[in-house]
């Protein structure tokens, strides 16, 4: 990746009226913005259709895009909507905050009348896009339609002809619920047309987009129902034989238990890493950098039991390591990926880190417990890094200030980075991390904005208001962008 550097901002997190950020005006504004600014990177959070708790990282498929971040006003010009349809229907008092719950009742109304109105037009482009896409599309379309027949009930609990994918109970499905397949089929063709056309945009400011693989994949996804071979299941049952954590440490004395299914490394390993390539490539349509996340889980895995309560009792098992690396080389080629490497890293990890070649991840926030040799301290990165103020699991530095950071860790801050309240604590560790020799240097949007923690996108192991900030309208001015151009320019991160 050349020297640059970049705003994190979800898409969900721009401004509108309609209740959640979408790939419409407020989009191809923002990324106007970042051209000002002389930004090279536009960071999103996966943009993959969330599930229950609507958190980016948990998603019904690991290739379908969203349903929220359709444009209603694109949708008109197209001739499938009315600006009446949905102009006076309240999506929210508060444009700071998503309410989801609201959002899941209207959206999905408009969404489905615009689909009707769809269905009086010949567009055959939606049966191109249908040919393009059906080896991911027909299970996750399929796997939809039966998900509204079971009221949204999870796949484990449906009836067992169609839970274990019977021939007969397929067919009769895709006969029963036609319509409702192909409704999910056009929000599909709907989503990637209007993601794709921004990104074209975005791409030809000279901005590159960076976005997220998330390592595991929700156990109530159509990957795991579909391409049961290639997760640990019990046979008996479909339930997962072992589910994903993190082992206790200092921060969880029980550790943490993520619940998603473990990979059968070995069978996808007999495969030629098929699903896994497949992913990646799609990844590319969406992106142009790809972060894998919770890098460390290839190198080994914690594996805990299905049913525990707490993930003390897991192990530790080997990933795939440089096979799986080897062969999405050897399939796509060089592609740019950021390895998330936080926390603690054994040395098989860092090796495999520095096998592939990909830069690894520092974080300012973590970097102030009083030790020089503290690898997140700016004087000891080096230029194949990816540095940060913080991420999307990070307090903002305003809020790390007023309440995250304990008291030594400000002091210590303060001293290194020579901050002042004259330039703003928050101006000082963006500095912090554009004067840095990393490569690329990013920060979220909530630091350019001084925001503090009411703006935190996500507080982990938690479930209560994550993934709901907005951006106020107006928030993105000239001002601004000529702030953050001069201090890009002055550090040589764009032209």
């Amino acid at each position: 990746m050349e020297r640059g550097s970049g705003v994190i901002m979800h898409i969900a997190s721009l401004p509108g009226k309609y209740g959640i950020g979408t790939f419409g005006r407020k989009a191809y504004e923002f990324s106007d913005f970042l051209k000002k600014a002389g930004q090279r990177y536009w960071q999103i959070l996966p943009l993959g259709h969330t599930s229950y708790g609507d958190s980016p990282y948990q998603s019904f498929s690991a290739f379908a895009g969203n349903p929220y971040f359709i444009d209603f006003d694109i949708l008109v010009e197209d001739g499938l909507l009315k600006k009446a349809d949905y102009e006076k229907i309240n999506f929210e008092d508060n444009t700071e905050i998503i309410n989801y719950g609201l959002l899941f009742n209207e959206k999905t109304k408009i969404l489905r009348k615009a689909y009707e109105n769809f269905k009086k037009i010949n567009n055959s482009d939606l049966e191109k896009f249908e040919s393009e896409e059906s080896y991911w599309l027909d299970d996750y379309a399929m796997f939809m339609a039966v998900k509204v027949k079971f009221n949204l009930n999870s796949w484990q609990g449906w009836d067992n002809d169609i839970k274990f994918r019977s021939e007969i109970s397929l067919k009769k499905y895709k006969e029963e619920l036609k319509d409702e397949i192909c409704y999910w089929k056009f929000i599909q063709y709907e989503f990637f047309k209007q993601w794709r056309k921004l990104k074209t945009y975005i791409n030809n400011l000279g901005i590159k987009i960076i976005g997220d693989i998330p390592i595991y994949v929700a156990e109530d996804s159509a990957d795991v129902w579909s391409n049961r071979k290639i997760f640990l299941l019990d046979d008996n049952t479909l339930k997962p034989l072992k589910v994903a954590g993190c082992p206790p440490d200092i921060f969880s004395s029980t550790g943490q238990l993520w619940g998603n299914p473990i990979y059968n490394w070995n069978y996808i390993e007999q495969t030629g890493y098929k699903w896994w390539i497949s992913r990646v490539k799609q990844s590319l349509e969406l992106y142009d950098v790809i972060r894998l996340d919770h890098f460390r889980g290839f190198e080994a895995y914690w594996a805990v039991p299905y049913g525990d309560k707490t993930a003390q009792n897991g192990e530790w098992i080997k990933g795939p390591g440089m096979k799986l690396f080897d062969a999405i080389k050897n399939e796509l080629g060089k592609i740019d990926i950021i390895a998330e490497d936080l926390g603690f890293l054994t040395e098989e990890t860092i090796k495999l880190i520095k096998k592939t070649g990909f830069p690894g991840m520092k974080v300012l926030e973590f970097a102030f417990d009083g030790k020089n040799n503290n690898l997140y301290l700016p004087h000891n990165y080096e230029r194949n890094f990816v540095a940060y103020t913080g991420t999307h699991d990070n307090d903002t530095v305003k809020g790390w200030f007023d309440s995250s950071g304990t008291r030594s860790e400000v002091k210590n801050s303060i001293e290194y980075l020579r901050l002042t309240k004259e330039e703003g604590y928050n101006w000082g560790f963006i500095r912090g991390v554009w004067s840095s020799v990393a490569n690329v240097s990013i920060a979220l949007m909530q630091d350019f904005l001084n925001l503090g923690n009411e703006a935190r996108l996500n507080l982990p192991s938690t479930m209560e208001k994550n993934w709901t900030w907005r951006a106020k309208d107006g928030s993105f001015t000239n001002e601004l962008a000529n702030k953050i151009y001069r201090l890009t320019k002055i550090y040589g991160r764009c032209d």
